[in-house]
Order: C-alpha cells, then structure tokens, then sequence
C-alpha cells in the first residue's frame, strides 16, 4: 500500500529535526533575554495553552513557556507541548521551557538564517 505524501502542516507538525548541538546552545542563547510569553498554570496544559503556544510559535519561532504550577512534571509536559505544538523543547532552565519552531513559509524565518551559519 503506497503512503500518501505529506502535506506542508504534516511536515510542520513533525518538528525541527536535525538541530546539532551548536544550533541549540545558540537558540538558547537567544531566547536567554526573551520573556515568556506563555504560562502554564493550574489547568495544566489545556487546548487554550496549546493554540496560544502554537500561535506565539507562527509569530515568533522561538518562545519561552513559564511553568507557574506542575513544576514536578515540566519535563514530561515541555515534551507533550512540544509533540502538539510541532516544536522543539530546546531547554529547560529553571521553570521556564524555550521551544523552537521555523516558520512555516521559508522566506519568513528568522531565526533559521542565523542558525544556518551555527552549523
């Protein structure tokens, strides 16, 4: 049975793959003065948190989640915020969660330009 071909929001969806090491100790250095513009509270990690990650992830590639309650379970929750979102959790630091996710039109990224010359 042949495999239908992926779309663009498919390939979106799978995330960043591939980020060397280098790549990602330079978006971490870039999200290190970037306030957080998402917080997770007590309702954990509803859809309204999921679509204003997604949304601030189209606008801005590169974001930094606060997590104001669930601090025990931030690992597992950045990865299943990722998994939804398309994104990389490329850190935790502290109580705060910094992903990654190019935009979805390639002469619109940012954030890629500079990591291209990272590699």
């Amino acid at each position: 049975m042949a495999m239908p071909e992926s779309s663009d929001a498919d390939d979106r969806r799978s995330g960043p793959a591939g980020l060397t090491g280098r790549q990602r100790k330079r978006l971490r250095s870039l999200a290190h003065g970037m306030p957080s513009v998402v917080r997770l509270g007590q309702d954990g990690l509803s859809d309204g948190v999921v679509k204003e990650a997604d949304r601030a992830l189209s606008g801005h590639e590169l974001i930094k989640v606060k997590f104001i309650e669930f601090k025990d379970q931030k690992k597992e929750l950045s990865q299943e915020l990722a998994r939804r979102t398309g994104s990389e959790c490329i850190g935790l630091i502290g109580h705060n969660g910094i992903f990654y996710r190019p935009h979805e039109d390639p002469r619109l990224r940012r954030i890629e330009k500079n990591l291209a010359a990272e590699s």
